[in-house]
């Protein structure tokens, strides 16, 4: 009996915590925007936060998107098989991946190699006082350590979506051609005639979107850190839970939205 009626008051408690986060993310856009209009920001942090969360990401969106290629053709050869309709695997494969499949994994995995690390890299940063050692510099953290990396993560999302849609492509071809047969220019046949340029957009934006979550949650609950090193591990795990149930929120309503 005790824990049903615990359950109301936990209902509660949780909506509260998503109240604060949700309050707390608006305004950290307030404040980001205010030092936007017109830039107010470090360029050289910019580089270097530029060159860690997309350079260095590159391999290992690769390597995610060639496989998520070949697996929409492994998943796609039962049905292509029965039916003799070969031709039609570079559409099929296409149009899934370049819509939602593609964004939304290489989304998930941004979330989790550079969302967690900015979160934890912030974390340290305010636990271990240099935040407060930035402003009694005179230095506003926002536009030294936050506002470049969440123009960083937003804009190298979007160039890595078109990365890793090229590569699963790629994969796509290649699982074709080894498990069905099916050579390049019957694949690219299909591709290139059923599919438009609004399936390949449709996922940028998307991309574009699912960005914005990721690096605004991860530098919200990497500023919001308290309680020490345990803080810290638990802001990035908090941060990355809550980036990739977002992701699949957007995904919900943007799919509704623009397809």
């Amino acid at each position: 009996m005790a824990s049903w009626t615990a359950i109301p008051g936990r209902l509660g408690g949780t909506i509260v915590e998503i109240a604060e986060v949700a309050g707390g993310i608006t305004v950290l856009v307030g404040r980001l925007l205010a030092r936007l209009f017109p830039p107010r920001l470090d360029r050289v942090e910019l580089l270097k936060a530029l060159h860690h969360t997309g350079v260095q990401s590159v391999a290992i969106v690769s390597l995610t998107a060639l496989f998520v290629g070949a697996i929409m053709v492994v998943q796609a050869a039962p049905l292509v098989l029965r039916f003799d309709a070969k031709a039609l695997i570079g559409w099929g494969s296409g149009f899934s991946t370049l819509r939602e499949v593609g964004p939304l994994l290489i989304a998930l995995m941004f979330n989790g190699r550079v969302g967690a690390n900015n979160a934890a890299e912030l974390g340290t940063m305010v636990v271990t006082d240099q935040v407060d050692g930035l402003r009694a510099l005179a230095i506003d953290p926002l536009s030294y350590l936050i506002l470049p990396r969440v123009i960083a993560m937003v804009v190298m999302l979007m160039v890595l979506t078109v990365i890793g849609d090229a590569v699963a492509v790629l994969g796509s071809v290649i699982a074709a051609q080894v498990l069905l047969d099916t050579p390049p220019v019957t694949f690219f046949s299909t591709f290139t005639s059923l599919l438009e340029p609004w399936d390949f957009f449709s996922g940028i934006i998307k991309s574009g979107v699912f960005d914005v979550m990721i690096a605004l949650t991860s530098c919200y609950f990497g500023l919001s850190v308290k309680g020490g090193a345990p803080g810290v591990g638990r802001a990035v795990n908090a941060a990355v839970v809550a980036a990739a149930t977002g992701i699949f929120i957007l995904d919900f309503f943007a799919t509704f939205a623009i397809g």
